[in-house]
C-alpha cells in the first residue's frame, strides 16, 4: 500500500485530492480547538452576520458562529462516512467470502440478499426506515451501512473465487492450515486492495447522502451541526444572508471532490490494467 500512496502523490489529480482531504480533515479536527466559540452558543442580536475577523465565516440564523459549526459538521460527516464504510466493509467482506466458500444454496441466498438490498436506492431506503423508527444519527449510519454491504460483498466474493483454487492456497491447505487461518492469513490480505479502493470512492457518496438526509430533517438532529442541516437553515434565510449556504456548499464540494480524486488515483495505482504505461 505504501507504493500505491506514492503513486497517488505522483498523480496530479491524486495530489490535489489528497491535499483537499487533508485540508478538510485538519479543519474538522482542529477547527473547534482553535475557534473561540461554542458551536451552539446563541447570539440573536448578530444573526446572519457577514464574515469578519471575529467570525471568519459569519453567523447563522441564530447568531451561532458558522466556522466552528462547519468544523463540527465536518466531524459529523467524516464520522458517519468512516463508520458506515467500516461496517459495510466488514459485513460485505464476511458475506462475500462466506458466499464463495458456502454450499450452492447458501451462496444463492446471500446473492439474493445482495440483490434485494441493491434494489432500494439508499436515500429511499433511509426515508422508509426513518419514517418507521424515527430520525437519529445511529439509524442513519446503520441504514447507509446496510445499503452498501452488497457493493463490498460482490467484490469480496469475486476476488475470493479467483483465489480459491490458487496453488499457494492448495499448498497451505495440504500443510494442514485450518479454514479460518486460510481465510484470515491468506485470502483476506489478497482481496483487500480492490475493497480499499471501493471504500475510498464510497466515502464521498456517504457524505453526500448524510448531508441530503440532514437537509431533509431526518439525519443529524438539531442543534447538532451538520453540513446538510446548515444548508437547510441557510436556504430558509437565503434572502437575508448567502454565507451559510455558500460555506456549507463549499465544504461539501471540497470533501466530495477530494475523496473522489483520491479514490480514482488510488484505483489507478492499485489496478495494473489502469496504470499508465511508462
Amino acid at each position: 500500500m505504501t507504493a500505491a500512496f506514492v503513486a497517488v502523490w505522483r498523480s496530479p489529480t491524486g495530489r490535489i485530492g489528497l491535499v483537499l482531504v487533508v485540508v478538510v480533515l485538519l479543519f474538522s479536527l482542529f477547527g473547534p480547538l482553535v475557534i473561540p466559540y461554542e458551536p451552539n452558543r446563541l447570539d440573536v442580536l448578530h444573526r446572519f452576520g457577514a464574515p469578519t475577523a471575529t467570525h471568519w465565516m459569519g453567523t447563522d440564523n441564530l447568531g451561532r458562529d458558522l466556522a466552528v459549526r462547519m468544523a463540527v459538521g465536518g466531524q459529523i460527516a467524516l464520522g458517519v462516512a468512516l463508520s458506515t464504510i467500516g461496517l459495510s466493509l466488514v459485513g460485505g467482506t464476511l458475506l462475500g467470502i462466506g458466499a464463495a466458500y458456502a454450499p450452492t444454496r447458501i451462496e444463492r441466498a446471500i446473492l439474493i440478499l445482495f440483490d434485494v438490498l441493491s434494489a432500494f436506492p439508499p436515500l429511499i431506503f433511509a426515508l422508509a426506515i426513518v419514517a418507521l423508527l424515527g430520525p437519529g444519527l445511529d439509524k442513519v449510519i446503520l441504514i447507509l451501512a446496510v445499503s452498501m454491504v452488497p457493493h463490498f460483498g460482490r467484490i469480496a466474493r469475486a476476488q475470493t473465487l479467483s483465489l480459491r483454487n490458487a496453488p499457494f492456497l492448495d499448498a497451505t491447505r495440504v500443510l494442514g492450515a485450518s479454514a479460518s487461518r486460510l481465510v484470515m492469513i491468506h485470502v483476506v490480505p489478497n482481496i483487500m486492495g480492490p475493497l480499499v479502493v471501493l471504500a475510498s470512492m464510497d466515502i464521498p457518496v456517504v457524505i453526500t447522502l448524510e448531508a441530503g438526509l440532514s437537509f431533509l430533517g431526518i439525519g443529524v438532529p438539531p442543534p447538532r451541526a451538520s453540513w446538510g442541516g446548515l444548508l437547510h437553515d441557510g436556504y430558509t434565510g437565503l434572502t437575508q444572508s448567502p454565507w451559510p449556504v455558500t460555506f456549507a456548499g463549499l465544504m461539501l464540494i471540497l470533501a466530495t471532490l477530494g475523496f473522489t480524486l483520491f479514490g480514482e488515483a488510488l484505483r489507478d495505482a492499485i489496478d495494473p490494467k489502469l496504470r499508465a504505461s511508462p
